[in-house]
């Protein structure tokens, strides 16, 4: 087991031993927490009564987060000629086609999401075994396969996310920075959370959402009170 430094020893000091906070506690816990000498993301992790193997229990989303991430998210827009002015105007970083498919082809992978047509997804499909591990392949259920382009760029850079279960039963996602106000995190994490419980799958059984803890990037873990949420 690794060493805790002393700085993660004087956080782990300033938790009480198996408290429970309610959501805008924590929020300000792990503010007061974070150490880091950079803007660190505050991080949440649900875990879900779900068995992510059975299909009917898979639980995946997306949500436009009320405040963003805070995050610069670096968007490839891969479209036909026609669209290319849409995709520059509404904020993509990366703009263009066959030039972009070859350079993923060779391992390129700078982006955090990956926006395209219906019509250029069978050239994506070889390419699978580089996106799909990363995350970075489109999916229309996520709205990065569309024919309006510009808004699901826009969209994404607004703060737009996408999340879904592990395999271990539990969801991870993003919801700001530490430099962000306490009612900021607040909103964007009730705005998660409510979209997480809307996607209870019917086939889920018992308790379905077990345990919450809020953490900034480098910071030890704050557990939620589920009742208060």
């Amino acid at each position: 087991m690794a060493k805790l430094t002393k700085k993660q020893k004087e956080a782990v000091a300033k938790l009480e031993a198996n408290k429970v906070y309610t959501l805008t506690e924590a929020i300000s816990k792990v503010k007061e927490l974070s150490s880091e000498n950079f803007d660190a993301s505050v991080d949440i992790a649900v875990r879900l009564g779900v068995d992510p193997r059975k299909a009917n229990q898979m639980v995946r989303g997306v949500v436009t987060l009320p405040h963003g991430t805070g995050k610069d998210v670096k968007v490839l827009a891969l479209v036909t000629p026609d669209k290319e002015e849409a995709a520059k105007e509404a904020g993509a970083d990366y703009v263009g086609l066959d030039e972009y498919l070859a350079k993923i082809k060779g391992g390129w992978t700078d982006v955090d999401v990956i926006i395209t047509m219906p019509s250029i997804m069978g050239k994506l499909g070889p390419l699978g075994r580089i996106l799909g591990p990363r995350g970075l392949m489109p999916n229309p259920k996520t709205g990065t396969v569309t024919m309006d382009i510009a808004k699901a760029v826009r969209e994404v850079k607004a703060g737009k996310i996408d999340f879904k279960v592990d395999k271990t039963g539990i969801v991870h996602a993003a919801i700001g920075k530490v430099s962000f106000d306490v009612e900021k995190l607040v909103d964007n994490a009730n705005e998660l959370l409510t979209t997480i419980n809307k996607l209870k799958p019917t086939a889920a059984k018992g308790t379905y959402v077990k345990s919450t803890y809020l953490s900034s990037t480098m910071s030890p873990s704050v557990e939620l009170d589920t009742k208060s949420i």
